[in-house]
């Protein structure tokens, strides 16, 4: 038996056990969420309506009125084929002044323009006597398996995901993650949080993944990928490209200088699971404290935050790949689900014995 043949055993026998994949490195929050680190919510709305696959998804920290209390914030840009909105004022003031909205490409500006009439509504001089806001809106193009030039997402659809944000949120093919692409599967929302016993905090992880080759995906080592490709002669391969967005939360009390240092180590989960950040893609972590004051420790101290930020970005994408359903969208375009197809290997495998 070849090496590669027992790394395909020993990652099987685990999937037909636990019907999971993956090991943490640090231990989990209570439900391994981003909504783990208090009072931070998370809201969907989904379009699944034949050849329009999309949605919204927010994040919304704690706090009646982020525009007069702002949280410590930064971003890290691994690569920079994107079309954000906010980042430019972001890395400038190291501040957040509203909740994020997450959607696909062409849906930027109207997710810019709710988060500035929420604003407005709850600050009535915005923009006359008081300075304007900078909304934070992110995005990956889902055009693969959503007919994006609908233009189908709406002012009321991006406040519908504000209104419903909740601790208690589902994963996988739903709000912003509906029409995304992951390693030429269905990939979407997935999340993950782990305890930072040295800092008596919490980080939380949310991402929008849309990125990936097929055969370059890696899991616990296993580079899972080249197995599955043969599976799926059907399938349509995806270039490194298309983007994921990372959202991290702590209740650390970080400064914006220690945030963007968190945020880079996303990358590193990225790696792991076998992304190079290929041209196409806008790679893009943001990372938030949930303390308006900050009380920054030594940077010495946030070792196991930096190491727990790669590990949860790594399990957040895992998560967002077995949390996913399959998906047929545009032009009956198709993604695959995850746990579809590792079932599939799982009994090719039993056959073959």
């Amino acid at each position: 038996m070849d090496f590669q043949q027992m790394q395909r055993d020993l990652l099987l026998q685990r999937w037909r056990s636990e019907r999971q994949l993956g090991q943490p490195r640090s231990e989990c929050g209570a439900t391994d969420r981003i909504t783990d680190v208090p009072g931070v919510r998370v809201g969907h709305h989904t379009i699944a309506a034949g050849e329009v696959q999309t949605g919204v998804t927010a994040i919304v920290p704690p706090g009646d009125n982020l525009f007069t209390q702002p949280l410590p914030c930064a971003a890290a840009v691994f690569n920079g084929f994107a079309k954000p909105v906010g980042l430019v004022q972001l890395s400038e003031l190291g501040v957040l002044q509203t909740p994020i909205l997450l959607s696909n490409t062409l849906a930027v500006g109207t997710l810019y323009t709710t988060l500035v009439r929420e604003a407005i509504l709850a600050n009535p001089e915005l923009g006359r006597s008081l300075p304007t806001v900078n909304p934070l809106a992110l995005e990956c193009n889902d055009g693969w398996l959503n007919d994006i030039q609908a233009l189908a997402i709406t002012e009321e659809m991006a406040r519908s995901a504000l209104s419903n944000a909740d601790a208690d949120f589902a994963c996988g093919s739903v709000g912003a993650g509906r029409g995304m692409s992951c390693f030429s599967l269905k990939g979407g929302i997935g999340s993950a949080s782990r305890l930072i016993p040295t800092l008596n905090a919490t980080l939380g992880v949310l991402v929008l993944a849309n990125f990936g080759a097929l055969t370059a995906l890696t899991l616990d080592g296993v580079r899972l990928g080249e197995m599955i490709a043969p599976l799926l002669p059907e399938l349509t391969p995806q270039r490194d490209a298309g983007s994921i967005i990372i959202i991290m939360a702590t209740d650390a009390p970080l400064d914006a200088r220690q945030l963007k240092r968190v945020a880079k180590r996303a990358g590193a989960g990225l790696g792991r699971l076998g992304s190079y950040w290929g041209h196409g893609s806008g790679d893009i972590a943001v990372a938030f404290s949930t303390q308006a004051t900050p009380q920054p420790p030594d940077d010495a101290a946030l070792e196991l935050l930096l190491a727990a930020a790669a590990d949860a970005t790594e399990h957040a994408v895992l998560d967002a790949l077995l949390s996913a359903e399959a998906v047929t969208g545009f032009r009956d375009h198709h993604r695959p689900a995850l746990r579809e197809v590792l079932d599939r290997l799982a009994a090719q495998g039993e056959s073959d014995q």
